[in-house]
């Protein structure tokens, strides 16, 4: 008989709450450092679902505690669109919907009755099953910023997402309408060039 989550080894995640900042690549100045809000989300039991704890296609649950759950279950909250070993900055941009990123730490259980308990530190690229969705174009949050995202300037050399429809705190003063691969193919109404990550690494935003 396959035992419980309980007799399983315990990961760590942090939930990365995204602000969506995007760095400038020129027109208002030297490029700024994206800004990250980090906040503990406490503690993961792998369920053994499948052998890679949260892999692409698994779902967790949410609240104090992130665990994987069968996204049949009622306590599933959101799906994992990609998952990644090591840190974030070292590996692939998440896909562009993405509405927040779980970083989870290394774990190996002092007990595992099949051996294959532990588990690797890496990140996960979650979306929510339901509303809200902050990774959606426009929404004003997500880890990444997209084509159809409004941005405010925040301090010299860096701006940040806001939602396009005027429900946030700040008022949008641009928009993203383009994403290339180089400033010198963005249209030629483009007022600001921000990183977006990916292979269309540049943003080409105009006011709006």
């Amino acid at each position: 008989m396959r035992r419980t989550d309980r007799s399983r080894g315990v990961a760590c995640a942090l939930l990365l709450v995204a602000v969506g900042v995007a760095a400038l690549t020129g027109c208002q100045g030297p490029a700024g450092e994206a800004g990250r809000a980090g906040a503990s989300a406490g503690s993961v039991t792998p369920s053994g679902y499948r052998a890679t704890f949260l892999g692409t296609g698994e779902c967790s649950s949410r609240g104090r505690a992130f665990r994987e759950v069968s996204c049949v279950s009622e306590k599933a909250a959101a799906r994992v669109l990609s998952r990644h070993e090591g840190l974030q900055g070292d590996g692939p941009a998440c896909p562009p919907r993405t509405d927040f990123v779980l970083h989870i730490s290394e774990s190996r259980p002092a007990f595992d009755e099949d051996g294959d308990g532990s588990v690797p530190r890496g990140f996960a690229c979650m979306r929510n099953l339901e509303e809200p969705h902050p990774g959606d174009p426009g929404k004003g949050g997500g880890p990444r910023t997209v084509v159809g995202d409004c941005l405010y300037t925040a301090r010299k050399g860096q701006v940040k997402e806001t939602p396009c429809d005027g429900s946030g705190e700040m008022a949008a003063q641009y928009t993203v309408v383009a994403a290339v691969r180089r400033r010198a193919q963005c249209p030629p109404a483009t007022q600001l060039y921000v990183r977006l990550g990916g292979d269309k690494a540049v943003g080409c935003a105009r006011r709006v």
